[in-house]
């Protein structure tokens, strides 16, 4: 993998003081070469953004919010996360006089927890993991409660609120303008929101272009039982409305060691990097790009930057402590015709998309154990490092 080309983006990013959100967005891509000679992919550096790739989300979120009268001014706003749009809606809080509050769980790191502190963020971390639901779960009761003690307080409900799907279309307008021509689409899958909102303006404007999924093993979003998981920012143990499971050509699930494997190659070939869902995505986008020839367009959202992850991804006592590092970086995926209930632990693909819930209504296909009512969590979660 080497950085063949770089993509400035169409206009230069320029803030007023004390109005950095004009730095969100018209962010950069890079292309990257796979092994195959002429062959490549496109990154979209979402990093390049203050806080990440949901900074877009934050401000939507809010600013619809407000134009609605759903948050008034100076309200509270009170929302889980993992901590990508807690550092969005820091950012949105601060611009637009709200008070913000993330619930986390204990596994949000500690350089992150300081600096969503340092802007101006409470965050409330949960004690236990919800015995059914795991941390995501137990973090959205405790938004329940926060809200319900706060009159006037405001959850965003990154899950379920058709805004985190329309705060992406500017992103797909973007990569639209930069390429003129996307073939694949390929995105990381935890609340479903920037691949409904950005394939949503693509497959407008190029009706035979492919989205490809990106998930974590362990994650139910497309139909695996539900088990601990370890890496943040993609996956999830509940079923998040905004998932556009009609949208998806193929899903791929990569496991965390092949992840750090991916983001330390990135890393070391191309400077551009970043976490978990940056490796699993680059990963998927080499494997799409060495396929198809040489002509496609292949491109591959990056969500993050890599500096949140220094004592995780990119910690060798870390990856040593859960054996991250004895395991080879593999070349090709496992392919299963049959999502439902199949428990991938190695890079495993499917193009046999469901939505679970309702395959499991209309009673076909395997059952998957724990699915319950939309948008509720996944029972049997063992206590562990579930993440969102």
């Amino acid at each position: 993998m080497s950085i063949t080309e770089f993509a400035v983006p169409g206009g230069l990013r320029t803030a007023t003081p004390g109005d950095m959100t004009a730095l969100v967005g018209n962010t950069p891509l890079l292309r990257l070469a796979t092994a195959e000679t002429g062959h490549g992919y496109w990154a979209k550096l979402e990093g390049a953004n203050p806080g990440g790739i949901k900074d877009r989300a934050a401000l939507h979120l809010v600013r619809r919010a407000r134009e609605r009268g759903d948050l008034a001014p100076g309200a509270p706003i009170v929302e889980s996360s993992s901590g990508t749009l807690g550092l969005g809606l820091a950012l949105a809080g601060m611009a637009s006089g709200h008070p913000v509050t993330v619930v986390a769980d204990p596994g949000l790191e500690p350089s992150l927890r300081r600096l969503l502190a340092a802007y101006g963020a409470h965050v409330d971390i949960v004690a236990e993991p919800d015995p059914v639901g795991g941390w995501q779960e137990a973090r959205r009761a405790r938004v329940a409660e926060l809200i319900a003690g706060s009159p006037g307080a405001w959850n965003p409900d990154q899950y379920h609120n058709p805004d985190n799907v329309d705060a992406y279309e500017a992103l797909g307008l973007e990569l639209a303008f930069q390429l003129r021509h996307i073939d694949i689409l390929v995105c990381a899958v935890g609340t479903g929101g920037h691949s409904a909102g950005v394939f949503g303006v693509l497959r407008r404007l190029y009706p035979h272009a492919r989205l490809v999924g990106v998930d974590s093993p362990g994650s139910t979003i497309f139909g695996q039982p539900a088990r601990p998981r370890l890496m943040r920012g993609l996956g999830s143990s509940i079923y998040p409305r905004n998932v556009a499971y009609d949208q998806f050509s193929e899903v791929h699930w990569v496991p965390p060691a092949a992840a750090i494997h991916s983001c330390r190659r990135l890393a070391r070939h191309s400077y551009a990097t970043g976490g978990w869902s940056v490796g699993a995505v680059a990963l998927v986008a080499d494997w799409l790009a060495r396929r198809e020839p040489a002509s496609a367009r292949v491109v591959a959202i990056f969500p993050d930057g890599p500096h949140r992850y220094a004592d995780t991804v990119f910690n060798d006592e870390y990856c040593r402590q859960h054996q991250l590092l004895d395991q080879p970086l593999p070349t090709d995926p496992e392919t299963v015709d049959n999502p439902l209930g199949h428990l991938s632990v190695a890079w495993t693909r499917t193009t046999n998309v469901q939505d679970p819930l309702a395959s499991q209504a209309r009673g076909d296909g395997a059952r998957v154990a724990g699915l319950v009512a939309d948008g509720a969590a996944a029972p049997s979660l063992a206590d562990g490092e579930v993440r969102a």
